[in-house]
């Protein structure tokens, strides 16, 4: 767990949809997508029908997303007997692209995945790194739009001398000790490498030395913009962007550790933690699915909804190397957003827990193509045929 600015009500339309669309095959299995999609209902039951939940592609409301989700799910099942399934889904859905400016129509694809990683409740010697909760000092503030629809903007700080100002950065709190004995740690890492990875995954499972696993997951943020420390190494010539991946940057920090403190730092973004029954959960607050859960900016593209993805992703063989890429297409839902995912054209998958999903995610980055579905009037689509 990126984006442009709002648009008017009524000031553009939406782009046309698909006549004909990409090829609908899906890699992943049947039961996957539907516990996907039965998440997403659950959140969007919960809203009032006539909310706004996105304007791009175009412009949505709750009602009509929770209607193409349902209607989606009565329509899996005829998925054993594709053809008639692609036929009933032509008849009653429309794949619209992310986008209707043909410029911005390619979106690059990352991945992210839930970290396991050597914690512990109590600060040692070995176990130096805290991992904070949600400081009582944070507020976070409302900001007025031009229109009733769209999501408030949000400003976070805190009050000094009665007034509002920035909340502590990643150096003030990591390395000045803003924070520090304030009773806001909830748990200790080993080293920052897998603290500053946790940040960015949003989520994760502590693994004690007893053998509990806790999960935590993300409670808020201080406000400071999200900067990307390996486009910041990309850029000063330390590591070619076509090498760069989460393992090559981990190798890097673990190469030269006397660079750490700068680099992080150079990433004023601080996330604050939870423990959590369940999940890892998205920014809907309902867990995520390995495969089928997407983050986009949530500024833009619908919450909850369906969406198609066509891209590549990395094949890696028995000792964690990228060995080459692989096509491949699949229904998603879009759960989560993250602060590295601003724009039209960034997408972020979800890869799951553990080193199989850590190495996939830390290697993802392939542009392809996002389509969002939308539900054909009722006149226009035939029953599904039993």
């Amino acid at each position: 767990m990126l984006f442009l600015g709002f648009v008017l009500a009524g000031c553009i339309k939406g782009p046309p949809p698909v006549s004909v669309g990409p090829p609908l095959t899906d890699d992943l299995d049947r039961e996957s997508l539907r516990t996907a999609l039965g998440r997403s209902i659950s959140y969007l039951e919960k809203l009032p029908p006539e909310q706004i939940v996105g304007e791009q592609p175009r412009r949505f409301t709750a009602r009509e997303i929770l209607d193409s989700l349902l209607a989606f799910d009565q329509l899996l099942d005829r998925w054993d007997c594709r053809d008639c399934w692609k036929d009933n889904f032509r008849d009653q859905f429309d794949l619209i692209p992310s986008s209707g400016d043909p410029d911005l129509e390619t979106v690059l694809f990352t991945g992210y995945y839930q970290p396991v990683i050597e914690g512990s409740l109590v600060p040692t010697a070995e176990y130096a790194y805290p991992i904070y909760a949600t400081p009582a000092d944070l507020l976070v503030t409302e900001e007025a739009t031009l229109t009733s629809s769209l999501a408030p903007g949000k400003t976070v700080g805190r009050l000094d001398g009665g007034n509002l100002v920035p909340y502590y950065s990643r150096r003030e709190i990591d390395e000045l000790g803003a924070l520090r004995g304030r009773g806001y740690e909830i748990a200790w890492v080993k080293n920052p490498i897998d603290l500053f990875f946790l940040h960015i995954q949003g989520s994760g499972i502590l693994q004690l030395e007893d053998g509990r696993r806790l999960l935590i997951g993300y409670a808020g943020a201080n406000g400071r913009s999200y900067r990307s420390i390996g486009r910041l190494l990309i850029d000063r010539g330390k590591i070619p962007p076509d090498e760069m991946s989460m393992q090559r940057l981990r190798q890097y920090l673990l190469d030269y550790p006397e660079e750490q403190s700068e680099i992080f730092s150079y990433n004023e973004s601080y996330v604050f933690f939870r423990f959590l029954e369940e999940g890892p959960l998205g920014s809907l607050e309902v867990p995520l699915t390995p495969g089928r859960s997407l983050a986009t900016d949530s500024r833009l593209f619908p919450k909850g909804a369906l969406a198609f993805i066509v891209t590549e992703r990395p094949v890696i063989d028995g000792a964690g190397r990228l060995v080459g890429w692989q096509p491949f297409s699949r229904f998603v839902l879009n759960q989560d957003t993250g602060g590295a995912i601003r724009g039209p054209q960034r997408a972020d998958l979800y890869f799951g827990t553990g080193v199989e999903a850590e190495a996939g995610a830390g290697y993802m980055n392939r542009p392809g193509k996002l389509y969002f579905l939308s539900l054909k009037s009722t006149s226009a689509a035939r029953p599904i045929e039993r």
